[in-house]
């Protein structure tokens, strides 16, 4: 008998406490307690391990159940339209840069600006410039920027200093002088990789050389400054300087022992790659940022913002999730966790940064790095590109006509509507 009417007074103290938790949640949020104390979050990715335990202190500071799904990039695309068609679908997205246009255009997220007053480090002046103008359209703030993803130059510093230069190459000149006579080593070695699937290098190229790559709608790939990019780069294969096709190895074979291409450029997450598996090339290489051209030494910027599904019924608490991720702290704990280098520009201050001269290398070249064109049109653009790009590299087509018809085909998709 005694055990029923416990039983009978714990259901009574559960029904209670869950009632007053619903009406305390209430007057804080837009929903029910139930609802409002639960998030999701879409990450794009196979791996939402790192994720689920980056948000751990989250969940226990806010009492906010976090649930992470992890959305291949495969099936990304198509899941957030499905999701826009239904109105139904996650809180939180981890969105990749280069699709912000597309998906602020088909009004899938929404503005964080209400946000910003009561979730400080969704302050746009807390992020690098380039990474704020991901997420920026017609004067509304539809993400903020989580991880930075800008390319510098990877250098053997041991095999640089055999051909004449005791630092990285600074100036176009100086890194086709250098790839060139590293590439006189004999039969199968090269100086710069240029590899032939990135669909940002032939872009980042043309900007250093003052390029605006679309003007007003216009695209500007045919116009002298563009051309120029693309000769240049082709100057590295005709001297041998770079390989015409993938090599078929990876970064151990090519960038370790006799340094088969002792300099490539490349992202943040190659750091850990070289230190973890290519350890007979320690205290031989280093990190530089990206030599001038004729106008600057600007380099791409992606990475990827967090953003809030247009048709969430959690905007509050997921803006909370947004500006816990924003703390600098956190910004560390990814990089620990993923490899990833931060958007905030204040955690660029901690010493794990601050004094490895490797990564303090993307801090440097983040600050002037831009993303690339901001419009929904660009992945085929760019697709467009490559494929231009192999018909010269490859077959030797002319430069300027192929420019011409790649900027006939581009401002074709540009005027789409």
């Amino acid at each position: 008998m005694s055990k029923t009417i416990t039983a009978v007074l714990l259901s009574l103290v559960l029904i209670l406490s869950f009632g007053l938790s619903g009406c305390s949640s209430s007057a804080t949020t837009s929903g029910s307690s139930a609802k409002n104390k639960s998030i999701t979050v879409w990450f794009f990715g196979d791996q939402p391990q790192p994720f689920q335990k980056l948000v751990k202190k989250f969940q226990k500071q806010s009492g906010i159940q976090v649930n992470v799904q992890a959305i291949p990039w495969a099936n990304a695309h198509d899941k957030l339209l499905t999701a826009i068609a239904s109105k139904s679908g996650p809180d939180v997205i981890t969105m990749g840069t280069s699709w912000m246009p597309e998906f602020v255009k088909a009004g899938a997220l929404a503005d964080l600006t209400p946000y910003i007053k009561d979730n400080p480090n969704l302050k746009q002046s807390n992020f690098f410039k380039g990474s704020v103008a991901t997420a920026e359209y017609n004067g509304k703030y539809y993400g903020a920027p989580w991880y930075v993803d800008t390319r510098v130059l990877f250098y053997r510093t041991d095999l640089l200093k055999k051909v004449g230069y005791s630092s990285a190459p600074k100036t176009w000149n100086e890194l086709l002088d250098a790839a060139t006579k590293l590439s006189k080593r004999g039969k199968g070695y090269y100086g710069l990789t240029i590899d032939p699937k990135e669909q940002s290098t032939a872009f980042m190229f043309a900007r250093q050389n003052g390029s605006n790559l679309i003007e007003n709608g216009k695209a500007q790939f045919n116009q002298p400054a563009f051309v120029g990019a693309i000769n240049y780069m082709n100057q590295f294969i005709k001297q041998g300087a770079t390989p015409k096709t993938d090599l078929g190895i990876d970064l151990t074979q090519s960038f370790g022992g006799k340094g088969i291409v002792p300099m490539f450029i490349s992202g943040s997450w190659n750091i850990n790659t070289i230190n973890t598996t290519i350890p007979d090339v320690k205290g031989k290489w280093a990190t530089a940022v990206l030599p001038k051209g004729k106008v600057n030494n600007k380099s791409i910027l992606g990475g990827a913002d967090l953003t809030i599904f247009q048709y969430s019924k959690n905007k509050a608490n997921s803006a909370k999730l947004i500006n816990y991720l924003s703390g600098t702290r956190a910004q560390m704990d990814w990089l620990k966790i993923s490899t990833d280098v931060p958007a905030v520009t204040a955690a660029w201050e901690n010493k794990a940064l601050k004094d490895d001269p490797l990564y303090k290398t993307f801090g440097e070249q983040a600050k002037t790095a831009e993303p690339l064109p901001l419009v929904p049109q660009f992945e085929q653009i760019a697709q467009n590109e490559l494929a231009s790009w192999e018909k010269i590299y490859r077959s030797g087509a002319d430069v300027q006509k192929t420019m011409d018809a790649f900027n006939s085909s581009s401002q074709k998709l540009l005027d789409q509507k």
